[in-house]
């Protein structure tokens, strides 16, 4: 797999503020952000997964702790969903 490293600033401050360190700081982000991707629907369970550096059985975990529902599709969409079928 090809990475790609990206590069982010922040005032010091934002760390102590969050009770973080540089590290736990750029995990949680990146978690942060995969989850709310695949809320949107924009990401797959398991491109979010690997967005947030997690496998996809931790992932459906940390989308509990954000209440996250692990389906993307609500009872509505999936009857709509099976009537035009």
């Amino acid at each position: 797999m090809t990475t790609i490293q990206v590069s982010l600033t922040f005032p010091r401050t934002v760390f102590s503020a969050l009770r973080q360190d540089p590290e736990n700081f750029v995990a949680e982000m990146r978690l942060a952000a995969a989850v709310k991707w695949y809320e949107m629907r924009i990401l797959s369970q398991a491109k979010a997964a690997e967005v947030a550096g997690l496998s996809r059985g931790e992932f459906l975990t940390a989308l509990a702790r954000f209440g996250v529902s692990p389906f993307q599709y609500n009872a509505d969409e999936i009857v709509a969903e099976a009537i035009n079928d």
